[in-house]
């Protein structure tokens, strides 16, 4: 079967050029369609300003929906405002409702840019919206900016590290021992290394680290944790980016989640403003999910409070 040429044939994820984009165009691109989805969406996200405008005077609606959303979906959440304004502009509506029941217009008043639409009478964040947005702007700060390539965290909601230990039947570390360890724990059989955790009591529960592996996302770390309360999971995969797992009272509820990523298409109201106030922030929002309130990155970098290691237990298996 022969493959239908649309006109966009080599375009990849930069779609900054007005001149090119003007050239396809005029070649008989379709703007209506593109092989990676529709050409606006893809402008609203990856796109200058004057591309989107360009592209958005060709569409027979401004608002058609990809993937659920619309491209001003999709600039918004992109922290794309000049792409925003441009759509709106063309006719596309902020107040459209769209993911877990907000609209472009009203998570943009959740963000960095809450001026962006003219905001119609009645319409704004609730007082626990408004007590997110300000937490998320302190959490990320309090943790900064650092490098957790291959460092796998759980999060406990409401159980300090003292609890967190005696739940996973683990054992104090000596001193010399995980000294020796920390000077390079890649030189160690994964088996063993994998066996040592690091775990600190943080405001609102506590945090399971380990730099080198993905040890505290195992299923039967996260479940045993998450007895009577609610643990998130990350393991930051150098090869495939960060991966997510829910457990609550004891029962793995949601895997290969894509923490600091989305918001997605079938999220709740609470996972979408998260998504969208904790976007590429994929440890702050493990804490977040969990309720822990870290004051500085600690936590995650160490020391911890306690080196422990875990006993001789098929933690792959719940």
């Amino acid at each position: 079967m022969a493959v239908v040429d649309d006109g966009w044939t080599g375009m990849g994820w930069d779609w900054t050029d007005l001149e090119g984009i003007r050239r396809r165009l005029g070649r008989g691109a379709d703007p209506e369609r593109w092989s990676g989805g529709r050409p606006l969406h893809r402008a609203a996200l990856s796109g200058s300003p004057e591309v989107v405008a360009e592209l958005a005077g060709r569409v027979a609606d401004v608002d058609a929906l990809e993937g659920g959303v619309t491209a001003l979906w999709e600039a918004v959440t992109g922290r794309k405002p000049e792409n925003a304004r441009v759509l709106a502009a063309a006719g596309a509506d902020p107040w459209r409702p769209s993911v877990g029941g907000w609209s472009p217009g009203r998570l943009s008043l959740a963000g960095p840019t809450p001026d962006l639409f003219p905001v119609p009478s009645g319409v704004r964040l609730t007082v626990t919206e408004r007590a997110a947005v300000r937490e998320a702007r302190r959490l990320i700060a309090a943790l900064g900016e650092f490098h957790y390539d291959g460092t796998g965290l759980a999060c406990v909601g409401g159980i300090d590290a003292a609890e967190a230990v005696h739940r996973l039947e683990a054992a104090p570390v000596q001193d010399e021992v995980i000294e020796e360890l920390l000077e390079d724990p890649y030189a160690y059989e994964m088996d063993e290394s994998l066996r040592f955790i690091g775990v600190t009591s943080v405001p609102g529960g506590c945090v399971v680290t380990q730099p080198w592996g993905y040890a505290p996302t195992m299923p039967g770390v996260l479940t045993r944790l998450s007895a009577g309360t609610v643990c998130y999971g990350l393991y930051a995969n150098p090869k495939s980016g960060n991966q997510g797992s829910i457990a609550r009272h004891g029962t793995l509820e949601r895997g290969d989640l894509h923490p600091g990523g989305g918001p997605y298409e079938n999220d709740t109201p609470e996972e979408v403003l998260n998504s969208y106030l904790y976007q590429h922030r994929a440890v702050a929002y493990s804490c977040a999910f969990a309720g822990l309130r870290p004051t500085d990155a600690r936590a995650v970098l160490g020391p911890p409070d306690v080196w422990v290691e875990l006993p001789d237990h098929d933690f792959w298996n719940h």
